[in-house]
């Protein structure tokens, strides 16, 4: 059991990531080494040897491995990311770099995003080290830059040049996952992430013929781009389930009393209520139009226009999601991917999925767990080029009215000091039993 000392730490070294600002904007400007350096320091102390890589100066990881008792045992994966999204300090009701603990709460920029996880993974790891304990299998803690980004100087690159590092492990656990879900009606719902959505940002790009904007232009390229964005902006996606979500789906139905055989998911999701929104945006693709470029001056008709779309696909469906894009597109506009990222599906039936969910209801009895698909994406993506199956498991007891997806780049994030110490009691019991 995680010791006093472990519960104490987990708020510290949550509150000091907090004040290291690792904001990353995306222009390769983050700098994650104090966060690094403070980490790997934790680590040294709990008689660890970190190492400390980087593929740019500045944006640095480290990796550590704790040896188990069982040589034969496949090692386990725990990995959190450093960096965070940028905060505008006039919005927010503290100064979201101060780490600042007041009433029971933890305030700040990574508080649950995920400077929270890698303070559990650090407080677990020393309360080990003070007492002398050992997980069965080698456990490899990595802390991560640039996930808030494309993970080039991050995972990316670890599983890209550094694989050696990761020998022997073939499962993985992050973030996203084992929180409290309250569906307003008194029941405590804990999702568990098996599987994300993979990631597919596209540049579109619309060719016309320049000219004056008073003259009738048929070749306008911001009409054409226009009318593409507007027809995948407007597009329905077809519901198509993966194994995660047709999980999620049933056990949801059945704990509502409801329909179990998913002839109608949109008619279910309704009558799930609020705990449709632990499904409803991964039970089909998606594509959101989000930036435009065009012109640089108003009487004058541009040669090219582009745009920008968040696309989203399912496990299986890339292929669809491909040949959705080219049709929505049309004959007048290009399109390519700046920036693409696999889809995960990760097994149900596995021995490690079971042990989380066990460990979350012992520590949480009156809660419900449930497969989890990530609408979004994590680490995890990259790490899978190493055959690591991930998981999304950082585990936050949550009172009722928090809103927890709320947290994720949002203003006043922040995590009570009382769902860390949960996190460390469930991740602490997990791992020494995974």
């Amino acid at each position: 059991m995680a010791d006093a000392q472990a519960l104490e730490e987990v708020v510290t070294f949550t509150s000091d990531l907090i004040r290291i600002d690792t904001t990353n904007r995306g222009g390769g400007d983050c700098q994650e080494r104090p966060a690094a350096e403070y980490a790997a320091a934790r680590l040294a102390e709990a008689g660890l040897e970190p190492t400390l890589l980087e593929r740019t100066p500045g944006r640095t990881n480290v990796v550590a491995r704790i040896e188990g008792t069982d040589p034969s045992a496949d090692a386990l994966l725990v990995h959190g990311h450093l960096d965070v999204v940028p905060a505008d300090a006039s919005e927010w009701s503290v100064d979201p770099f101060s780490g600042e603990v007041r009433d029971g709460v933890v305030w700040g920029r990574g508080a649950v995003d995920m400077k929270n996880m890698d303070a559990m993974i650090l407080s677990v790891v020393r309360a080990w080290a003070r007492q002398g304990v050992r997980p069965r299998r080698d456990i490899v803690v990595a802390f991560t830059a640039d996930e808030e980004a494309s993970a080039e100087d991050g995972s990316g690159f670890l599983a890209d040049r550094h694989a050696a590092l990761f020998e022997g492990c073939t499962e993985g656990i992050s973030e996203s996952g084992a929180f409290t879900f309250h569906d307003g009606s008194g029941r405590q719902i804990y999702p568990i992430s098996a599987g994300e959505r993979g990631t597919g940002w596209l540049r579109l790009t619309a060719h016309g013929r320049a000219g004056h904007g008073s003259r009738v232009n048929r070749e306008n390229a911001v009409t054409r781009l226009a009318a593409a964005i507007t027809r995948i902006g407007d597009h329905a996606w077809p519901v198509r389930l993966t194994p995660t979500v047709r999980g999620a789906l049933t056990e949801l139905a059945e704990l509502y009393g409801l329909d179990t055989s998913l002839d109608d998911v949109d008619a279910l999701l309704e009558k799930l209520g609020p705990a449709a929104k632990l499904v409803d945006a991964t039970v089909r693709n998606s594509a959101n139009p989000t930036m435009l470029e065009a012109g640089y001056k108003v009487n004058v008709i541009p040669g090219q226009a582009v745009a920008f779309v968040d696309g989203r696909f399912l496990p299986g469906q890339e292929d669809e999601f491909r040949a959705t894009l080219d049709e929505l597109t049309g004959p007048d506009v290009d399109w390519e991917f700046h920036h693409r990222e696999v889809a995960l599906q990760s097994p149900l039936d596995s021995p490690t999925y079971a042990l989380m969910r066990a460990t979350v209801e012992e520590f949480a009895p009156e809660g419900h767990t449930v497969p989890y698909c990530m609408a979004g994406g994590t680490d995890a993506k990259q790490f899978s080029r190493l055959g690591i199956t991930g998981y999304g498991f950082s585990p936050l007891k949550l009172p009722e009215g928090f809103d927890y997806s709320a947290m994720f780049h949002g203003v006043d994030e922040r995590v009570p000091v009382e769902a860390l110490h949960f996190g460390v009691r469930v991740l602490d019991r997990f791992l020494r039993n995974a």
